[in-house]
């Protein structure tokens, strides 16, 4: 098929630089437009943009100009990774004005007609489109991805809570320093040193992991009733978020029944063909030092989830650890292969 133009809003920063890095040889997308700030609209790209990846700019990318996010521009599809109070005011008017509008901003997860998705695990609440439609006078959509952390926690949980139903989690987050943005937390404040509480990330996560474990009825989205307990760190790595959890089931798991059933997920058909989608979304590693940041990250280009230390628990069930590539899986190829599937299911 012909490609489909697409635009990155906030291109110059860190999740835009990725959005960049990944569209640039989609088989699908083609980059017809970048905007980024005041400072850099009207600028090359290659100048105005601190590039922080390891890869170069993408060479024709890297010549475009950089535009004002407004309604004029060239695409259909939107990828935004603007920054929240400029998500608030700018996606709605995307969306009014005729875009597909996917967001990795926090904006609108919360709003009952905006869909939050990872295309594995609650595929189906896309069906709040109708409502969205319904609701607002928009000729366009807009479609949310969610926090980072609550991606790892939640692709890790979601085949379990499919045959066992998960009724409790304890989680306790480690979170890369990426996770922050860019230029991020202070050198001094994160080298040799832990900082706990990261400001509104539990709340965030929480009520995010309900929602997109939540079941979608009579065209409404229905938390899950699943109680979670979780704390936040932000730790001295890269890249790559390590979520520690404890789980209460009604049907308790052994921890072998739990391995087989994480190995054997796949998700629907329907996701699996998309050109985003690991064959894998959940890698189950048995070796006790695993999972690990550094070395599991990257699994499936950043895509899979990589669950280990599956063991009992002493005071619920069972215990295991997920990590998660959060700006990748958790941000902007967790935006892609929502595009992908609106793509495939005819939303363009």
């Amino acid at each position: 098929m012909d490609k489909i133009p697409v635009g990155v809003l906030g291109a110059t920063g860190a999740v835009g630089q990725r959005f960049v890095q990944l569209l640039a040889d989609h088989p699908w997308f083609e980059i017809t437009a970048l905007t980024g700030s005041e400072r850099t609209t009207g600028g090359v790209y290659r100048e105005v943009c601190r590039w922080v990846l390891d890869e170069d700019i993408p060479e024709a990318i890297g010549e475009m100009t950089v535009q004002e996010t407004d309604p004029s521009l060239p695409a259909k599809i939107l990828f935004s990774a603007l920054p929240t109070r400029a998500a608030k005011s700018m996606e709605p008017e995307l969306s009014a004005a005729g875009f597909v509008v996917c967001s990795n901003a926090s904006a609108y997860r919360q709003e009952p007609d905006v869909p939050l998705i990872i295309p594995e695990v609650n595929g189906e609440h896309l069906g709040l489109l109708e409502q969205q439609k319904a609701n607002r006078d928009w000729n366009g959509l807009l479609v949310t991805s969610p926090n980072c952390t609550a991606t790892g926690l939640v692709m890790a949980l979601k085949p379990l809570d499919q045959v066992y139903a998960v009724r409790q989690v304890f989680a306790t987050t480690l979170q890369a320093v990426s996770g922050a943005g860019y230029p991020g937390v202070p050198y001094l404040d994160i080298i040799d040193n832990i900082i706990p509480n990261i400001p509104g990330e539990a709340e965030k996560i929480g009520q995010e992991t309900q929602l997109l474990m939540g079941k979608f009825e009579a065209g409404k989205r229905v938390p899950a009733d699943i109680g979670l307990s979780i704390q936040t760190n932000r730790v001295p790595v890269i890249d790559g978020h390590t979520v520690n959890m404890s789980i209460k089931f009604e049907k308790p798991p052994t921890p072998e029944e739990a391995i087989q059933v994480l190995r054997e997920y796949r998700g629907s058909v329907e996701i699996a063909d998309l050109p985003s989608a690991p064959d894998k979304p959940v890698l189950v590693r048995l070796e006790p030092d695993r999972p690990q940041p550094r070395r599991d990250r990257d699994t499936s280009q950043g895509m899979s989830v990589t669950v280990g230390s599956i063991r009992p628990d002493p005071l619920l069930d069972l215990r295991m650890i997920s990590v998660v590539h959060n700006t990748l899986r958790g941000a902007a190829s967790g935006s892609i292969l929502n595009a992908e599937l609106l793509v495939s299911r005819g939303y363009l």
